[in-house]
């Protein structure tokens, strides 16, 4: 019995020191995200994004993570801007409609890409850049509001993932320059 009693106690203290191990070793890549999410309107969104995208999963410094968030508003707008033009292209009821989406899109990818080389030598350039995607955002919803055809939903969908995607590349900008002047700005 004394040695059963002594065994459980071993076992759990190997639990509890593993469970601090883990972590404690996932802590330093969390800080970073937790500076990111933290600025974010949607923080569960933000975390869970953060942490199962390979480009950010892992991140080993705040400044390559937010270059990692914003390729992946990068990424999202330049294929959603494909999507926006070849649709135009087939459909000639939403040609003009989704001509001006895709210019939209264009747009919003000119200035996450300037926000991307923003980043190092002026972070609250680059939080603007990112910021200033939202006018086109709207113009894109003004446009296909109304809309109820398969095509103009999905460009919905995808541009209220857009919408979400700009919050954590300004998130991550503001992150970069941490002086909090932008904290009006999340509200």
């Amino acid at each position: 019995m004394a040695t059963s009693s002594v065994l459980s106690t071993f076992a759990a203290a190997a639990i509890t020191l593993q469970l601090f191990l883990n972590t404690a070793s996932a802590s330093p890549h969390m800080k970073y995200i937790d500076a990111v999410c933290d600025r974010a309107i949607d923080q569960a969104f933000c975390v869970k994004t953060l942490t199962t995208n390979p480009p950010t999963a892992a991140p080993i410094a705040l400044h390559p993570l937010a270059e990692a968030v914003v390729g992946l508003a990068l990424s999202h707008a330049d294929k959603t801007a494909v999507f926006v033009d070849e649709t135009a292209k087939k459909d000639p009821t939403l040609k003009t409609s989704f001509t001006e989406c895709h210019k939209a899109y264009l747009a919003v990818a000119a200035a996450l890409k300037s926000a991307n080389v923003n980043l190092k030598q002026s972070p609250d350039k680059a939080n603007y850049d990112v910021r200033s995607s939202s006018d086109h955002m709207r113009l894109v919803m003004e446009l296909i509001g109304k809309n109820t055809d398969k095509a103009s939903t999905t460009l919905k969908e995808m541009t209220v993932q857009m919408e979400k995607l700009l919050d954590l590349a300004a998130g991550a900008a503001d992150a970069v320059d941490d002086d909090d002047e932008n904290i009006h700005r999340r509200v």
